[in-house]
């Protein structure tokens, strides 16, 4: 970035501030109590830039074309790409320097059933097919002539005895469908067999389980797909710091992309997606010491394969200059239990980041609602951490504890309309917003 754009960004950072707090509309939003405070705000300079901008309804329009619209981003399969492209897209056109950087992902193999749901496939089973047949329960391991049809088990007993039984009777597909007894919903999933077998064998997400069972009968169509010589993206984008002419290091705001097979993903992690996009549309003119870098990881959910193949590439100098990674994963869950926002760093230690947001949340006042540090991992603020890098995952969890997840987490039903409350979505805004942004701006 030349010269003349940086001294151009500088004074259009600093008009921004001046206009917030000039503004007597833009300052009542920002002092005003918040939807779910404790008390009225007590906010620094800093913060009026921020608090009075970000918007929960802002970010919602880019969930709408992430979960309702791509729906199911699988990690390196064309809808991941989808969601990467409109990635890049929304961020460029903020003006940020953003790259896109791949890496390869172990193959995939899913399914299709009646052109509306996705399910996992079996990669002992047939794929590449599409079959057409009735379906029938299979109950009580009372296996009737399935010749020509579809077999269908629930909460069959584990190992690959039902499923070659069906087969020996003529069926010319297996459903798995599992139906949990504990709080959580069961999520589609690639069954696993002991040997291959000639027919196409899926395993089926609990909403959709019941859904059949319930029809009782019917014709199905079954598509199975294997997807091999994957590529998934991170896409990452850059803002430098404002005051260039003295290196105070890189604050990074980070989500996952990418979702589980069968799930739109709305809010793991389609709700940490559109906070980093929304964060970056108010923060990218405002005037900070250090560098911002927005990440967007993909393969989450398949073992933090983004996130650790951007951290196994920086050199040490690159790394020594991340002063804090806010990693957020699930943060809008309208699941009426989940009234506690988390900060769970690796160690469950105190850090920059997790020292920022419980700060942030003291000045806003939500600080009842905010707990921890408590140590957890299970994010991509792992690898950074395994680095010894200020970094934490922020996410809306049980006041029991951070493993109190809603139930539809991971399943079909995780959708804007079942699984997403703006007023969390926008007290992670400001939270995040404000504590990056005092990290970001901070000469230290």
């Amino acid at each position: 970035m030349g010269d003349d754009l940086r001294r151009r960004d500088f004074f259009a950072a600093a008009a921004g501030v001046a206009a917030v707090v000039a503004n007597p509309a833009s300052a009542l939003a920002a002092t005003g109590q918040r939807p779910g405070a404790s008390h009225v705000p007590d906010l620094n300079l800093g913060d009026f830039p921020v608090v009075a901008r970000v918007r929960a309804r802002n970010a919602l329009e880019h969930l709408k074309v992430l979960s309702d619209k791509i729906g199911p981003r699988i990690g390196g399969t064309a809808s991941e790409h989808r969601a990467r492209d409109y990635l890049v897209r929304e961020l460029r056109a903020l003006r940020y320097q953003v790259t896109t950087q791949p890496f390869t992902v172990p193959d995939k193999y899913l399914a299709d059933v009646n052109g509306r749901w996705q399910a996992g496939a079996s990669r002992f089973g047939t794929l590449g097919v599409t079959v057409k047949a009735p379906f029938v329960e299979v109950v009580d391991g009372q296996l009737p002539d399935l010749t020509g049809k579809i077999a269908f088990y629930v909460n069959a007993p584990a190992g690959s005895a039902p499923t070659h039984a069906a087969i020996e009777r003529g069926a010319v597909a297996v459903i798995l469908g599992r139906v949990s007894a504990t709080a959580g919903k069961s999520s589609a999933f690639s069954p696993t067999l002991d040997r291959n077998v000639t027919v196409p064998v899926i395993g089926l997400a609990q909403v959709h389980t019941e859904k059949l069972r319930a029809q009782g009968s019917g014709e199905l169509t079954i598509s199975t797909v294997h997807h091999p010589n994957l590529t998934s993206y991170n896409v990452i984008a850059d803002r430098p710091a404002t005051f260039p002419w003295r290196d105070n290091g890189v604050v990074m705001v980070t989500a996952h992309y990418d979702s589980v097979p069968g799930s739109p993903g709305a809010n793991d992690d389609g709700s940490g997606t559109v906070l980093c996009l929304e964060l970056a549309r108010v923060l990218r003119y405002l005037p900070t010491n250090k560098a911002l870098r927005f990440a967007l990881w993909g393969s989450e959910e398949q073992g933090l394969l983004g996130s650790r193949h951007y951290v196994s590439q920086l050199p040490p100098e690159e790394l020594a200059r991340i002063k804090g990674v806010f990693q957020n994963d699930m943060v809008a869950t309208s699941h009426d239990p989940a009234t506690a926002y988390w900060l769970l760093s690796v160690d469950g230690a105190d850090n920059a980041t997790t020292a920022n947001v419980r700060a942030a949340a003291q000045r806003l006042g939500y600080d009842p609602r905010v707990h921890g540090p408590v140590a957890r991992g299970s994010s991509d603020h792992v690898p950074f951490h395994e680095k010894g890098l200020a970094s934490a995952n922020f996410s809306w969890r049980g006041e029991g504890g951070p493993a109190q997840l809603e139930p539809i987490y991971h399943t079909p039903e995780d959708t804007i309309r079942d699984n997403i409350s703006l007023e969390r979505l926008q007290v992670s805004l400001e939270l995040i917003g404000a504590a990056a942004y005092k990290l970001a701006s901070g000469a230290a």
